[in-house]
């Protein structure tokens, strides 16, 4: 089984620019055609993907924006955190070290206020 968290934006364009202009995310379209709208998209990292759907509360069972939490494993989280600091993303706290120094991570919120966490902790499979 394949896993993969989605997150729902009210406008995927922006968020597809926000996430990669603030997180260092590569944006991959699946729509066909015309993109000036885009309902699905994902987000790459690594051999990870975050799907990103367009907020569609009555095709989606409900509103979903801002209501998500992903994991993000990066290699260089201090360097990552400068990023997503000089972009202007709302940072909630500076890296710092956890279980006993065993990893070290932050978390911010993106556009639509959905919680990113990254951090050095691969889990395993």
């Amino acid at each position: 089984m394949d896993v993969y968290p989605t997150l729902t934006y009210r406008n995927v364009n922006l968020a597809l620019e926000w996430l990669g202009n603030a997180f260092g995310l590569e944006p991959r379209v699946f729509d066909e055609g015309d993109i000036e709208e885009i309902h699905h998209a994902a987000l790459m990292h690594g051999d990870g993907m975050v799907l990103v759907e367009s907020e569609r509360p009555n095709e989606l069972h409900g509103r979903h924006s801002g209501r998500g939490w992903v994991y993000v494993a990066v290699d260089d989280i201090d360097g990552h955190y400068e990023r997503a600091r000089a972009a202007g993303v709302d940072v909630l706290n500076e890296p710092h070290d956890a279980m006993g120094g065993a990893q070290r991570g932050y978390s911010a919120r993106d556009l639509e206020g959905n919680l990113w966490t990254f951090g050095t902790a691969r889990p395993k499979r």
